[in-house]
Parts: structure tokens; sequence; C-alpha cells
């Protein structure tokens, strides 16, 4: 029989505990050692197994496959053509250095799955043949009983035999922060991954009780090993500066052969010049035109921008995905601890005739229980005292910390109850506890007998209303005296606090029967007097709600999914403003996604800002169809369960203080402080990182284009003397490519960088109006080097000079452009410009040294065939170099203008 086959179709949770333990073929006295041994054979070692990974050589040579990386070759061979082997050796290394990095870059996937396989449990206990023992949890088979408790990790997917008060934390699979209370009665066919109460799955953690269930998966074919295959199966998603910068590429190239082919059929057939002399133009004209420099400057800009990201809590694990944020348009957010503190907290207090509402948040027991807006302290409000002393007594959690650094030592919302005991002034530690009835999860409420100072003895019961209300026949008044209980006032504050998103727990007290010192159930079966009802709440993050706003304001979207229910996850998303902009906003559950097709989600994906109940599948389904529509999406997780979606998406965000290993090995960004504002702060400062991408790319495109053309005019004019020589352009690009290039790499934010809508997912690098602005530049630059290389030629110096001259204007016209280059649309022509950027000083002092040392040392003069000048050809230089500033400005303002005009339109 084919067990995996038969579980499933069959679907064990939808079916009895001994239904499933017969149709596995198994026992309560567990299987004999040769079944074991037999079932191993056929269904292998409950273990993850790797997929097999690509031969070394072949993951070598992809890293090649860039057509960047193609303009590097090339111009490292025509610099060995020309015999510079140091160029040679630095452009060469710069090819490989960005080949080591996508190397390790492209483990992270395989480093997702092996933290994903570190999560399984190691051993197990084991019932075989009619005795339980300690096995190694890789030799589990469907069919197996295995026997959990607190602590344990569940060792393979298990449906439930038998449970005593089991709670399993399922967070790393469904999102969701309260451990899942087990049952073994069967639930529907089909219950969503965190609805399937009468399973456990494999890498879960034991958070309470014990339980024993049958195997039924094992090693891949459990939930936990189904994330596995997505993860693998996900196809990783290029980053919209990898397409540009490709795209970019293959325009340079591209223009660069046929520009070289065109100047040499002119050179050759129209001016006659030999095979030596119109092979050393075309080299030159190559090497001029190669901006070799590009995909160092990109990286550099990029690893400037993970250090300032590591200094506002966001560690890169990824170099693109530092740009791959500042292009999101949809930011797909997990709920608990990211939007929300992750911390319980009392906020409402219903009693029979009054409304309480709690201040503060979190563990901290700071803040105040206010009614119609005023200060209600417990001493003058009976029955908010009566409620208070209630939850805080049957409780068993206790608050720890001090200003600053509050936490719980207990469950959650039980934490949270007993803050709100101290914030109405109630101390749990005046009350001696001397019986009690622990919480199960079969009956849902607690009790303890308890007695105060005063010897006043106390029965307090605190549960879920349902189970809390039918033992209850009395209310408690606001003077602390009792009256009949009114249901339907009980019913609607309920259903009140409930459409509210607040989970609700009841309190009820009695007086217990003279010398009583014990407690059971059939003590709690009535005779109680109800006292009210609290909400609690996951309370949203300040920063979070203003992150958001900011988001919207930026033209990103934030959408929700999370593993909560429905109107607990719309609720806090109407309170945080995720929803703001719908007037009847929709939530959409894991059922119906998946009841719809991928055409009919991608319609609807765009428009639905709340996803409750959501599996992994589901989530990938999201971040899809969300892609499909053109949109750039970053998505955050915690759970091993969101490792995929996280692969998937444009850009994952994993959680650094809560998040699994594999979550943060599958993400591109690692969040330190698990908030949502840092994601928004980190798309903020992947904005300004493309943006000085942007104008670093702005400023070096037009030396190499200024080069290029005064090398390409003098050809095609038949000029027998170049103005540049190859070696000199080397120089050029080698001294502006160490110093002013890296000036704007570090550039803080331009104003206004969050009011821009996000550039869309296809949008070229420059777009026409930049384009415009190199071409002129270019072509500015260009004859300015000619002017001076003329100019000193029939002045009546030398080759060297003129050339030397023709140099150091190319030098110091991209030294004035820079400052042009501060500012992508503004203008320029301001005392700002010379603030805020020390680095400018830096570079552009280093480079007058090297300009100096190229003009006067004697070696360099021969290195680079280069002379000395006067003083009267640095003016001359320098002259025009802030004449093409200001032309550059002028030309920066009229595209400007023209932009704004066709926007009007």
């Amino acid at each position: 029989m084919d067990l995996d086959r038969t579980i499933q179709t069959s679907e064990p949770w939808a079916s009895p505990a001994e239904a499933v333990l017969a149709e596995l073929g198994g026992s309560h006295e567990g299987l004999t050692a040769a079944e074991a041994s037999d079932r191993l054979q056929r269904h292998g070692r409950n273990v993850l197994t790797p997929p097999k990974p690509a031969p070394w050589w072949k993951r070598v040579l992809l890293q090649f496959k860039d057509v960047l990386i193609y303009v590097l070759l090339a111009s490292a061979l025509l610099k060995a053509i020309i015999g510079d082997w140091v160029d040679f050796a630095v452009i060469l290394a710069v090819a490989v250095i960005n080949a080591v990095i996508g190397l390790v870059q492209e483990g992270r996937a395989e480093q997702a799955l092996n933290a994903i396989r570190g999560m399984l449990s190691t051993q197990a206990h084991v019932m075989r043949a009619g005795v339980w023992i300690e096995a190694d949890a890789a030799q589990l088979v469907p069919g197996d009983v295995v026997r959990v408790r607190a602590g344990d990790r569940v060792p393979a997917d298990l449906r439930l035999l038998d449970a005593a008060n089991l709670q399993v934390d399922e967070s790393a699979l469904t999102g969701e922060a309260e451990p899942s209370t087990k049952f073994v009665d069967p639930v529907a066919p089909t219950a969503e991954l965190g609805d399937r109460t009468s399973m456990m799955f494999s890498g879960t953690l034991v958070a309470a009780g014990t339980g024993r269930g049958v195997v039924v998966a094992t090693g891949g074919n459990t939930e936990i090993g189904h994330i596995q295959t997505l993860v693998s199966e996900v196809e990783t998603v290029e980053t919209p500066l990898a397409i540009a910068l490709a795209r970019f590429g293959r325009l340079i190239a591209w223009t660069i052969v046929a520009m070289t082919v065109v100047m040499t059929a002119i050179g050759f057939f129209v001016h006659g010049f030999g095979l030596q002399e119109i092979v050393s133009a075309a080299i030159g004209f190559a090497v001029a035109a190669i901006p070799e420099g590009l995909p160092a400057l990109v990286t550099i800009t990029l690893a400037l921008g993970v250090q300032q990201m590591a200094r506002r809590n966001a560690i890169t694990r990824r170099l693109p995905a530092v740009e791959a944020l500042g292009s999101v348009t949809v930011i797909c957010s997990d709920k608990t601890g990211t939007l929300t503190k992750n911390e319980m907290t009392a906020r409402a207090v219903r009693t029979a005739a009054r409304e309480y509402e709690v201040d503060g948040t979190g563990y901290a027991p700071v803040g105040a229980v206010t009614r119609d807006g005023a200060a209600a302290p417990a001493a003058e409000n009976a029955d908010l005292r009566a409620l208070a002393e209630a939850v805080a007594v049957c409780n068993d959690a206790r608050v720890v910390g001090s200003a600053g650094s509050w936490s719980i030592i207990g469950a959650p919302t039980e934490g949270a109850l007993a803050v709100l005991g101290l914030k109405a002034g109630v101390d749990a530690a005046e009350w001696r506890r001397e019986a009690e009835v622990p919480f199960d999860s079969e009956t849902k409420y607690m009790a303890v007998l308890a007695r105060n100072a005063s010897g006043e003895a106390s029965v307090f019961l605190k549960g879920a209303p349902d189970r809390v209300l039918p033992r209850a026949a009395t209310q408690t008044q606001p003077d602390g005296s009792s009256a009949p209980i009114d249901l339907e006032h009980w019913q609607r504050q309920i259903s009140e606090l409930g459409q509210r998103g607040l989970r609700v727990l009841a309190a009820a007290r009695r007086v217990p029967d003279a010398g009583q010192s014990t407690l059971s159930h059939d003590d709690l079966a009535g005779g109680f007097e109800f006292i009210g009802v609290v909400g609690i709440v996951d309370p949203p993050r300040p920063e979070a709600i203003e992150a958001i706003a900011t988001s919207h304001r930026a033209g990103v979207a934030v959408k929700m999914i999370t593993g909560d229910h429905p109107d607990t996850a719309l609720s806090i998303a109407r309170e945080m403003g995720i929803t703001s902009g719908a007037a009847e906003p929709r939530v959409l559950t894991g059922a119906e996604l998946e009841a719809m097709s991928d055409d009919e989600l991608r319609v609807m994906a765009g428009s639905v800002d709340v996803y409750a109940r959501t599996s992994p599948e589901h989530k990938i389904r999201i971040v899809s169809a969300l892609q499909h529509e053109g949109e750039v999406v970053a998505m955050t997780g915690d759970g091993v369960n969101d490792a995929p979606a996280l692969t998937q998406a444009d850009v994952g965000v994993a959680m650094g203080l809560k998040g699994t290993e594999a979550t943060k090995e599958a993400a591109d960004l690692v969040l330190t402080d698990d908030n949502f504002a840092t994601i928004e702060r980190a798309v903020e400062e992947g904005r300004r990182i493309y943006s000085n991408i942007r104008k670093s790319i702005l400023f070096l495109l037009p030396t190499n284009g200024a080069q290029a053309l005064v090398i390409l005019i003098a050809v095609l004019v038949g000029a027998t003397q170049l103005p540049l020589e190859p070696v000199q352009v080397l120089w050029i690009n080698m001294a502006t490519s160490v110093t002013l290039s890296l000036a704007l790499a570090g550039a803080g934010a331009e104003p206004g960088l969050m009011d821009q809508l996000p550039r869309g997912k296809n949008a070229p690098l420059l777009d026409a109006r930049m384009g415009v602005r190199i071409g002129v530049v270019s072509l500015l630059i260009g004859a300015a080097t000619l002017f001076t290389f003329y100019f000193e030629i029939g002045y009546g110096e030398n080759l060297r000079q003129s050339q030397t001259t023709a140099v150091t204007t190319l030098a110091l016209s991209q030294l004035a452009y820079l400052f042009s280059c501060r500012f992508l649309d503004r203008s320029s022509v301001t005392p700002a410009v010379f603030r805020g950027n020390r680095v400018i000083y830096i570079s552009a002092a280093a480079l007058v040294v090297l300009q100096l040392a190229f003009v006067y040392l004697p070696f360099m003069n021969d290195w680079f065939s280069s002379d000395a000048i006067d003083w009267h050809q640095w003016v001359l230089s320098a002259a025009l170099a802030v004449v093409i500033f200001f032309l550059a400005e002028l030309n920066k303002a009229l595209t400007r203008r023209i932009g704004e005009r066709k926007v009007r339109r």
C-alpha cells in the first residue's frame, strides 16, 4: 500500500484518529522493529534531502553571463592589446571580484534550505512493540506512534491520538503569535493549516501539555518539507537595477561597436589611414567610450548604502537588494511583531454599567484606566476593582523588569491581564492562593480559590465568555453589589469588542463554601457573579502607523498578509491606516484565495489590502500575482513558512529578533529591530542610493563621451595627430574613477525624495532628459578639449604640451560638472551645492594633485607622453571648465522645463 498517497488523499486531520491509525496499518502498541525497518526502506529517512547542486564550473561561468561583465572583459582585452598590463590586471580583477560576490550570494537559497533542515528534531519518543524508546528522529516512518511534551520539537507530521492541555507554537509555519491549542477531534477537510487542530507538524515546538500521535508524513512529505520544495523551486527575480543595467550595458556595447566600425571605415577608406594608425585610433576610441569604471562604481555605491542601512537597523545580505528597495511599489507585511508590538495589551474593560479604556501598550505597567476620558481609580470604582482583582489573582503570569525594560513570564494573554491589574492598582501578591483548577484547552477556563490579607476568601473564574457566562446568575453592579444578570447586555458588549478585533476574556467570582479548601470542576458548575469582560489586542507600533502613512505618500502600497483571523486582521489594518483609501475594505481569506485561479487573483490582488489565514503557497501566489501586474514587491516574514515567499519577492525582508534562521537565510534584508518603520526607512535609503547611482552615471558618461568624441571627430576630419593618445585616455579615466566618480556615491538624500512616486519596474536607468544632458555635456567637454588642443597647436606649442593641456581641460571640466551633478533636477547655482558633502572636496584635491603629477613629474611625462605646461594654460582650462558648469546648468533648466510642460499636458 502506498501510505503517502493514502494520507494525502484521506486528509488525516479530517478523519477520526482511530481510522487514520488503522489506515496506516499501525496500532497503539506501535510498529515492530521489522515493520519499521521495512517502511524505512520504502519511504526513506525522516530528513529533508538537499537538492542536487549545479556543477561548480557551471556556477562560475554563469557569473560572467552579463553584458557589463562582457564590457569589462572587452575593455581588459583592449588594454592588453595596447600593452597596458596594469590596467588590464585591475579591470580583470574587478570582473573576477564581481563573479566571486555572485557565487557567494547565489548560495543563500541553499543556506536557507540547510537552515530549514536544521529545524527538524533529532530525537523522538516512539512506541516500538509496546515499549517507549528514544530513537533517532530520522528513523521515524508513517505508522509510528510518537509522544511529545512541553519543550519538545515535533519530529514528524502527526495525527493526534490523545492530548492533555496540549498547545503547540506553530508561528514558524502559520505566523500566528499565540500557541495553537490541539484536540483529538477531526476538523473540516478544507481547514487551513492553522485550523488543523488535530495535527502536529514537524519542526514546531510544544509549548504546553502532552500529546500522542501517529506519524502520517516524514521527510519531504511533511509540511516543512513541502516548504523546502517551494523554496528550491522559486526562481529568483531580477532587481530593477539589474534589468536597467543590462539594458544600458547592451546599448553602450552596440553603440561602441557601431561607431568603431563607422570610424574605422571612414579613416581607412576616406582618409587613407594606414592599418597601424587606424587600429590605434580604434583602440583609443573603444577605450575612451567604454565606461569600465561603471560596474565598480555601482558596487561601491551599493556597498556604501549597505553600511548606511546597517546603521539604521537593516542588515543587507545581497547588494542589489539595497537599490531594489528604492523601486518597491508594494510592501507585503506580516502583522505580529512587525506592524504590532507582539505584546498583548488590555485595551478595554466592560462591566455591567460602565465602559473603561486602558492606556499604555505592551507589558510596561505604565498607563491609566479611564472612563469618559477621565482617570478611574479602582478604589473609587468597585466594579473595576473587582474585575482587576479577578484577572490578576486568577493568573499564572508574572510581570518582571524595570523602567524601559518590561517583560512577562508566562502566556502573553495572561501577561496582559496581569499588567491590567497593576495599572488598576491591584497587587496580586496580597492574595494567597489555596487551590486552583488550571487552564484546560477543552474547558477554556481557569479558577483559583484565594484569600486576601483580611482573611476573606473568593473563588475567581477567568476564561472564554461562552464558558464563564453560563455559570453566572448575577452580575456585579458599579457599587460592588449584585443584580440579576443581563445576558443580552453582555452579548452586545462581547460582539462589539470582537468587531474591534479584540480578544475577549471574561471574569466572575463567588464566595466559597464555609471551610472549603479545595477546588474542582464540580465546584465551578454555577453560582457565580459575572464581573465583566476585558478586550485584549496586540497593539500596533506607533512608529509603524507613521511609516505606513509615509509609504502611502510615496506611492507604496502596504498589504497585510497574516495567519490571524479576518476580523482581527481588518481591525488592526484599519487602526494602522492600511485600508485608509478603501471605503469598504475587503479581507481575502486563504480559503477564498484557494478557490481563485491565478488570473482571478491577479485582477484582485492590487485592490485587496488584507489577507488572512494564509498558507505558504498563498503568500507565493499573492507575491507572484502582484509581480505579474508590474509591481515591485517587498515581502516580510519571520517563520519558515515565509521563506518561499521571501525568495519569490523582489526584496525579501526577515525579522532579526524573532525570525527563524531559515527565513534570514532566504531574505535579502534582515531587520535587527523587527520594525515596519525600519522597512520604510530602508525604502527611503534605497531611493537615495538609486538617485546617487543615477547621479554618478550622469557624471561618469560625459567623460567617456567627450573622450570618444575627441578621437572620433579627429578621425572623421582626417587629422593625422590625435588630440589624445590612448594612454592619456586611460590616465583621465583612472584619475576621475578613483577620485571624482566616488564623490557622489555616498551623497545624502535630496529633499522630497519620499514624496515622489516609485519608478516603473521597466523604467530606463537614464530617461530622455538625462540622455540629452549627457549628450550636451559630452559635446561641451569634447569641444572644449578640441579647442584647447588646436588653440595650443596654433599658438606654437608642441604636440605633447597641447595634449597635456587638453587632458587638463578634461580633468577640470569634469570637476566643474561634478558640482552640477550634485542635484539631479534642482539648480546647482546655489550656495547649497558647496555644503553637505565633504567627499567632493577630498576628491577634488586628490584629482588636482594627480593632475599636477601628470603634468610635472618626469616619470609621469615618460609614461603618459605628457609635458609641463605654463600658468596661462591652466587658466585657459579652468575658465573653460567654469563656462561648461554654467552651460550644463542652463541645459538642466531647459530640460527640466520641457519635462514639466509634458507633465502638465
